[in-house]
């Protein structure tokens, strides 16, 4: 598919004579996508608007060679298609310029996702839900299907973020989407005073020929590209996420009343003298989670998970309630967070700031010292957190032994302990992912780049949600022994066979062998983690063994949590920052008084959407995390450092390198391997020259510098050294 030529103008229709392959393609449209009807010679000429003398002798020529190819059929003295056609439906995945595929709906899965040549996609996008006419060529075999799409049904986007180009006559937005491969045509009339090379978001209004460009407007100037909080809006805009809230849920926000009433302080089971702390990053401002602890007069003790009570100050189908949902998610960029609900409420009247009262819902645990959980009791309470502790702060405690609440710590940290102990050895799986983080200055450029350790304060913290999102998932499951009720779990797949495979055949080139089957698979999978930690293929291998896991998803199918070997599994703990946490919230509450399931259809609906807004604000997380990266490694370009790295991928134009120190990946292209000529030895993952016999290969380590950086692509070209 190519781009438009921009020094054509689009405001007239080219007398020139089509080319054979759009006559025919205006024919095969014609006839195949209405297989049932027939037509005269002189019907196709008109309908294809063959009208000067060359253009109809050119048609009927094609129409000649069609049915001399079997592709056409005389029936009754007229003229039809000779395809068998069935018509589905399904999502665009615009995989490049030259083709995209159709995923059929479940009730077509029997047919597979079909390949579809990009000029016959009828101007359907990525993610666009369409109506497409499949046809066999002439074969029963389903590998034999082909499609062309007949109708949009439903365009997955209509906005797109990019860099405008304007000329003196018309402008052309260049989209930073990559999987967007037409740059959209702007009448000059349309820009609302863009400036050449600002970044727009343009909404597409029209597309007059398939042969041409989409048409577009501006609909809001996003800033000078390369500036900082510009970047920032256009991953947020790009991936379809808002950034500020609308002025209806912004007063609702402001109208609720901060100050605690007593009558709702007598419904709840009172915390606030008890021994309770918030744990969380140093620049948090929403502390969602709490920890209560007290040793009972039996021996035992006393824990319990206090999460804030946002579903109080939030009720369904509000302002709050409607964005909150829309959104389904807080999105973590480098330089900020886009949170789900308003300031007012995220950062102050629902946040379990220390020295203030605040309204909970809280899993209360009796655990003896062998965390064996003896009782549990779930509802809603008051707490007041007497202090708040950094993870820094916590883990000093746990390191030095001493300082406030050191006994408490100290003891939970022990549990802490004992449950991850019995979470692995039933099958739970211990990846421990790499995360990157910047250290910004004043204006949010990066200045350094470093690796986050999780230490025992993290996963204490982490051990005591897990145990949380566990027990009120059982509890909910177990509550009605006639039926199960109505919840949303959070479920993760066991991996696909296949997949699996793959990757062990790929780790035992390493030199690590992985179980495919059964409980084997989590066993071999934790060691490959403990194997791999501090060397330099540890990202490379842990990011490929999550690929081959499935995506943990939101729904309110009772499945297992293959990934932590849980039976039953929950978002409970994040209710500020998620929405599926509010809905937990919501049925939990309902069914401690009144255990009649809600309905499954809806909340189903519901997960799905907040599935997707998790995964999309996942990708822009991604995005943030990859413009800074290119942003920092900026400075260092044709400066001849050199860096060692590891390749992470092979393709036939080169390979990737992740750089160790950074963690940032460049591409080393194969123009610029001037020593000899390399080919793609697929079946290895490896580029091997044709002379020296000289291997690039994945996993290998290798000295790079930087060749360029492209911080509007987002890309770094790297030199081997």
């Amino acid at each position: 598919m190519n781009k438009k030529k921009k020094n054509k103008d689009y405001s007239k229709r080219s007398k020139k004579t089509p080319p054979t392959s759009q006559l025919k393609n205006r024919i095969e449209k014609l006839l195949h996508n209405n297989p049932n009807k027939t037509y005269s010679l002189k019907e196709i000429l008109t309908l294809t608007e063959a009208i000067a003398p060359i253009e109809k002798e050119q048609t009927a020529a094609i129409v000649n060679n069609m049915l001399i190819e079997g592709k056409l059929m005389i029936v009754e003295g007229k003229i039809k298609s000779n395809r068998t056609y069935k018509t589905i439906k399904g999502k665009i995945d615009f995989v490049n310029p030259r083709f995209a595929f159709l995923v059929p709906d479940a009730e077509f899965s029997d047919i597979g996702d079909l390949k579809i040549d990009a000029e016959k996609l009828n101007s359907a996008l990525d993610g666009d839900y369409v109506e497409a006419l499949i046809y066999n060529k002439g074969k029963k075999n389903t590998e034999n299907w082909q499609a062309e799409i007949q109708t949009i049904l439903t365009r997955y986007r209509t906005e797109f973020v990019g860099r405008i180009e304007i000329s003196e006559r018309y402008a052309f937005v260049i989209p930073d989407n990559r999987r967007m491969y037409y740059d959209i045509f702007v009448p000059k009339d349309q820009t609302q005073g863009a400036k050449n090379g600002q970044k727009v978001i343009v909404k597409v209004v029209e597309w007059h020929r398939l042969d041409s460009n989409p048409v577009g407007i501006v609909t809001e100037i996003l800033g000078d590209a390369g500036a900082n909080d510009t970047e920032m809006h256009a991953i947020m805009a790009d991936f379809n996420l808002p950034v500020n809230f609308p002025k209806d849920v912004i007063t609702e926000a402001e109208n609720i009343e901060a100050k605690i009433p007593t009558k709702e302080i007598a419904k709840r089971r009172d915390f606030r003298q008890i021994t309770t702390f918030t744990i969380d990053p140093e620049d948090a401002k929403d502390f969602d989670d709490a920890l209560s602890v007290q040793r009972l007069e039996n021996g035992n003790w006393e824990i319990g998970v206090h999460i804030a009570d946002v579903t109080h100050y939030v009720p369904t189908d509000s302002f709050l309630d409607r964005e909150a949902y829309l959104r389904g998610t807080s999105v973590y960029l480098v330089d900020r967070v886009v949170p789900m609900l308003p300031e007012r409420l995220s950062n102050h009247i629902c946040s379990l700031v220390p020295h203030e009262d605040r309204l909970t819902f809280s899993a209360v645990f009796e655990i003896d010292e062998k965390a064996n959980i003896i009782n549990r009791w779930f509802g809603k309470t008051i707490i007041h957190s007497d202090k708040r502790f950094s993870y820094e702060e916590a883990q000093t405690v746990l390191e030095q032994k001493e300082g406030v609440f050191a006994q408490e710590i100290l003891f939970l940290n022990q549990l802490a302990y004992t449950l991850r102990e019995k979470r692995y050895k039933e099958g739970s799986i211990s990846f421990e992912t790499i995360e990157v983080k910047f250290k910004l200055d004043e204006n949010k450029k990066p200045i350094a780049v470093y690796i986050k350790e999780r230490k025992d304060a993290h996963k204490l913290i982490e051990e005591f949600m897990l145990l949380a999102n566990r027990e009120v998932a059982d509890f909910v499951y177990h509550l009605n022994p006639d039926k199960p009720l109505t919840m949303v779990y959070r479920t993760h797949e066991e991996p696909i066979e296949d997949k699996l495979q793959n990757f062990a055949v790929f780790a035992k080139r390493f030199g690590y062998q992985i179980q495919t089957q059964g409980k084997g698979i989590a066993q071999s999978l934790n060691h490959l983690t403990k194997s791999v930690e501090g060397t330099a293929q540890q990202n490379i291998l842990q990011n490929l063994a999550v690929r081959t896991m499935a995506k943990a998803k939101y729904t309110t199918e009772d499945t297992a949590h293959f990934g932590l070997a849980f039976p039953f599994y929950t978002h409970f703990t994040s209710p500020i920052r998620r929405y599926p946490d509010m809905m937990a919230h919501r049925l939990l509450h309902k069914y401690l008084s009144n255990p009649n399931p809600e309905s499954q259809t809806l909340y189903e609906a519901m997960c799905r959407y907040a599935s997707d807004r998790e995964r999309l604000a996942a990708e822009a997380e991604r995005a943030s995390i990859k413009y800074k990266q290119v942003e920092y490694m900026q400075q260092f370009a044709l400066n001849n450092t050199a860096y060692e790295g590891v390749i992470t991928g092979v393709t036939e134009w080169g390979f990737y390198v992740e750089i160790n120190e950074t963690k940032c990946e460049g591409l080393v292209r194969v123009v610029d391997l001037t020593d000899d000529y390399y080919d793609l030895d697929t079946e290895n993952y490896r580029l091997v020259g044709r002379r020296k016999g000289r291997i690039f290969g994945f996993g290998d380590t290798v000295k790079v510098s930087i060749k360029e950086t492209n911080l509007e692509k987002r890309t770094i070209d790297l030199y081997l050294e």
